[in-house]
């Protein structure tokens, strides 16, 4: 049996308004159904070429507070989530995930005062994640949330984390996926899309599609600019 909560998703494209700008996003504007094969799912691309947008939809569907936190977060400081959660229908196995959590780096601030404020209530246990630096409050966020059978939404996790913090996340997504849990992950990080067994989807070139690592412009580009650091910042300052 398909131990994943989430196998695939269908998109109903005839419940996104005609006048939707969903409908002028390469990558998506085509595709009416993905299927999923890994615990771990990345979302690569460039920037604006539709990631965030599906998993967002993903996420809120599912029942998530389109800014983030867990499903019990019932709260909103600006409405700017798109409508296509209304077309995406959700298909899952036979498995419920027993937590979860959504983690926006954008909407993080809010969903941090938020955790504060809730941490704050009786039996409550105060993370004072406001008194922390961004990358240590983002990540004890990861690590208080993080557990086995879950499912979990993650949109750029690295984008307030060291390269060392970065390995640490890789270790704790291994031990979580290996415990049961599925992860649908947006990000540029040539570290995190190192994991093993990850199926990794690129929204590059006009549409949703498989992608080795080291066909990821997260590595090569990397790997270029370390290789040859000097070659490539002289080509690109002097144009």
């Amino acid at each position: 049996m398909d131990p994943l909560f989430i196998k695939s998703l269908i998109i109903h494209w005839d419940k996104v308004p005609k006048n939707s700008y969903i409908r002028k996003i390469k990558s998506l504007k085509g595709l009416e159904s993905l299927a999923f094969q890994s615990p771990v799912t990345f979302f690569v691309g460039e920037n604006g070429s539709g990631k965030s947008t599906l998993l967002e939809a993903m996420a809120v569907s599912y029942g998530f507070n389109p800014e983030g936190g867990t499903m019990n977060y019932d709260f909103s400081t600006f409405d700017s989530h798109s409508e296509l959660h209304e077309a995406v229908t959700l298909v899952k196995g036979y498995r419920r995930a027993k937590w979860g959590y959504f983690l926006r780096a954008e909407s993080f601030y809010n969903v941090a005062t938020k955790e504060d404020e809730y941490s704050r209530m009786p039996r409550g246990k105060p993370q004072f994640f406001h008194e922390k630096s961004h990358g240590e409050s983002f990540f004890s966020v990861i690590q208080n949330n993080f557990d086995k059978n879950g499912l979990f939404f993650l949109d750029e996790p690295e984008a307030a984390l060291s390269p060392q913090r970065q390995l640490s996340l890789l270790i704790e997504l291994y031990r979580c996926a290996k415990e049961g849990s599925q992860f649908f992950i947006v990000t540029h990080s040539p570290i995190l899309l190192g994991l093993p067994d990850a199926q990794i989807l690129t929204f590059d070139k006009g549409k949703v599609h498989p992608c080795r690592y080291e066909d990821t412009d997260s590595y090569q580009i990397t790997k270029s600019f370390i290789n040859n650091r000097d070659g490539m910042l002289k080509v690109m300052l002097e144009e």
